[in-house]
């Protein structure tokens, strides 16, 4: 983003293109006019700039008319995270390369990315911890420029030697100093230098797509060597070699970032730097410079890169445009196969078909799925022996009841079981325990995450109605104790309670434990509507809560008080982020891990004490998905917090009609629910 608004200037500066790319293409379009150039046809002028694709056969153009007017040339490339697939399949880009001095698969002369990599001190502290976190984000993820693919797609035995094809005509490869020759040089090579060893020749994603044929075709295969053409995580395939040759496909910096060495034939620029086999003839005197791969990172993904935000419309750093990007790969590869909601509530489709239905839309109806697709139902819906994923709502939900037909910002998939219910294990159960021992930079966005829902005051339904609750002032003070009431015919009492399930053996309990605290009851958003069942009668509650609040936030509520006493209520989980103890007679997810004091049987098989920080990045990252009601997209975590922070959210007419006749109709809700 810097390289871009440095190359821009302060003021827009009119840019002039004679592709129809640059006329197509909105997103391309959209990146150029935030980075503060105004698109422009007709004639440039010396103080104007030019932008060609690359180089690109069009590019001359646009290189002839810059040299005629003496306009600024930029050459603009896409960046090494781009999109779900090919630019030719159709799919915008989220950043490009905008470079006033060359292009940097170009090693004929000097580019902006070979500058920064050759002049950049790059040591700064918090810039390096941040390429660190990215090279380990991307493998974890298994990201890489075109990420429409699946990684439990299984990769040749391993125990091989790889061979990165690339297709015809691929400027990288002319421009990188090489040519078909190159590849028959590189796969003699490998075959030498490795006696004996299986060869497995990559094909190009856009060979495989069939836009471009590539170098090598079915006739080089043999007895030990392949060619191999899988939608395939390139991590996964770098992890089962034990070579990497390469002309100069971008998967040899993927090698680097693996901890390869790859022997590269052509001079791409990762080349150069002291981290690869270089066997290209050409001198190359501008490079030389020893890098380390997180220098190297550092240069090409968060220097020289213009980042771009879908969700907000805007130019960001590269974190946020990760985190994009991870949302947007995983919708696509849990979502394209399709879904079969088998069960679901009317009002519930249009919401699931924005969240689920993006890449294939959804069907609905009972019975079996069909078509590869998977059957999708709500998660306290019927068991059944069919193979299933369970469907709930995420930690941080909406504006708004999900009883009073809100739809949700975040919403959970559990192929095991569910998070609520103890019997048996979740999915979220393994993410905690795979989560126990976090990165540093895992464990710092967690604690974000965490600062950011205090200081906003976000729970899970943050409801626009809540006030501020007034407690006495007591003198001597004395221990405040928070009993959070809850739905008594909710999955989560039905499944997780125990013997404690009703909100007044709880306050009786709470009282038992706590003689002289003063008890606080908040009874449930839900209950307080009238929509759902757990009400405790006023007179029921004397002697047992000394204080009743009523439509207040929990977040205010929890500001108040020391202590929670829960049977099995999200509250714990929100008072555990906040600093507050917990005390749980059920066995909520949170229970169980040693957060919490737990009264109630914990299964087992948790019994791992786990930091605050790997609960969270299990609960509120890993565990849900989110949708951006904005822009309605899949979103990260920290977008869909300053979503609920902010307010104003969209909600349709009819939703809040019908929300209006349900409240209405109360008394009859187990006719819709």
């Amino acid at each position: 983003m810097d390289r871009a608004k440095a190359a821009a200037g302060t003021q827009p500066r009119r840019l002039y293109y004679f592709n129809a790319g640059f006329l197509r293409q909105r997103r391309l379009r959209r990146i150029l006019q935030l980075a503060g150039y105004t698109l422009c046809l007709g004639r440039p002028g010396a103080q104007d700039s030019v932008a060609v694709w690359g180089r690109s056969p069009y590019a001359r153009r646009g290189e002839h008319m810059a040299a005629r007017s003496g306009a600024t040339l930029l050459r603009v490339e896409d960046s090494f995270l781009r999109s779900l697939r090919p630019g030719r399949a159709g799919d915008p880009p989220i950043g490009l390369m905008l470079d006033d001095l060359g292009v940097h698969f170009d090693a004929t002369g000097p580019s902006r990315l070979e500058q920064i990599l050759a002049q950049d001190p790059l040591d700064n502290a918090a810039e390096l911890k941040l390429a660190h976190m990215g090279i380990a984000r991307l493998k974890e993820a298994h990201l890489s420029k075109y990420a429409g693919f699946d990684p439990a797609t299984p990769c040749p035995e391993p125990g091989y030697v790889l061979v990165v094809d690339q297709t015809h005509g691929d400027a990288s490869v002319k421009y990188g100093r090489a040519d078909a020759n190159s590849f028959k040089e590189m796969l003699y090579f490998a075959q030498a230098e490795n006696p004996g060893a299986r060869v497995v020749i990559k094909t190009h994603p856009e060979t495989r797509a069939g836009f471009r044929r590539g170098h090598f075709s079915a006739d080089v295969a043999g007895a030990k060597i392949s060619l191999f053409d899988g939608a395939v995580s390139p991590w996964a395939l770098l992890e089962g070699a034990v070579a990497v040759y390469t002309v100069s496909s971008q998967m040899g910096f993927e090698a680097i970032l693996a901890g390869h060495r790859p022997v590269v034939f052509g001079q791409p620029f990762y080349a150069g730097w002291g981290l690869s086999d270089d066997r290209n003839p050409h001198p190359l005197p501008r490079r030389g410079r020893q890098l380390t791969r997180a220098q190297l990172f550092l240069g090409a993904l968060i220097k020289a890169t213009t980042w771009y935000d879908p969700c907000d419309d805007r130019l960001c750093g590269f974190e946020a445009a990760l985190g994009s990007f991870e949302a947007e790969v995983r919708a696509w590869r849990e979502d394209h196969q399709g879904w079969h909601g088998d069960g679901l509530r009317l009002w519930k489709r249009g919401p699931l078909q924005a969240f689920f239905g993006r890449h294939k839309p959804m069907r609905f109806g009972t019975g079996t799925a069909r078509g590869g697709r998977r059957r999708l139902v709500w998660a306290t819906g019927a068991r059944t022996p069919e193979e299933r994923v369970r469907l709930e709502d995420g930690f941080l939900r909406s504006r708004g009841l999900g009883a009073t037909l809100t739809p949700p910002l975040s919403l959970v998939l559990d192929d095991l079981g569910i998070y609520y219910d103890p019997t048996q294990e979740s999915r979220l159960e393994r993410l905690i325990l795979a989560r126990a021992n976090l990165r540093e930079d895992q464990r710092a966005r967690a604690r974000a995450l965490i600062e950011a829902i205090s200081e906003h005051g976000v729970t899970k339904y943050n409801l626009a109605s809540a006030k501020r609750p007034v407690l006495p002032a007591e003198l001597p003070a004395r221990p405040r104790i928070l009993v959070p009431g809850q739905v008594e015919d909710d999955a989560s009492i039905r499944c997780g309670a125990g013997e404690i399930n009703t909100n007044l053996r709880l306050l009786q309990a709470a009282r038992a434990a706590h003689p002289q605290a003063l008890i606080i009851f908040k009874p449930h958003p839900d209950v307080e509507a009238g929509l759902r069942s757990g009400a405790v009668a006023p007179e029921a509650l004397s002697g047992l809560a000394d204080v009743l609040v009523t439509k207040a936030s929990a977040h205010d509520v929890l500001a108040e008080v020391d202590h929670v006493f829960t049977m099995t209520s999200l509250i714990g989980f929100e008072a555990l982020l906040r600093g507050c103890s917990v005390t749980t007679t059920g066995a909520p997810f949170y229970a169980g891990w040693g957060l919490t004091q737990d009264l109630g049987r914990v299964p087992a098989r948790r019994g791992r004490h786990v930091a605050l920080e790997s609960l969270v990045h299990a609960a509120l990252i890993d565990y849900p998905r989110y949708f951006d009601p904005i822009s309605r997209r899949p979103c990260a975590p920290e977008l869909a917090l300053t979503r609920l922070a902010t307010g104003g959210l969209p909600r349709s007419r009819s939703n809040r009609i019908l929300a209006k006749l349900q409240g209405i109709f109360a008394s009859y809700a187990t006719l819709w629910r």
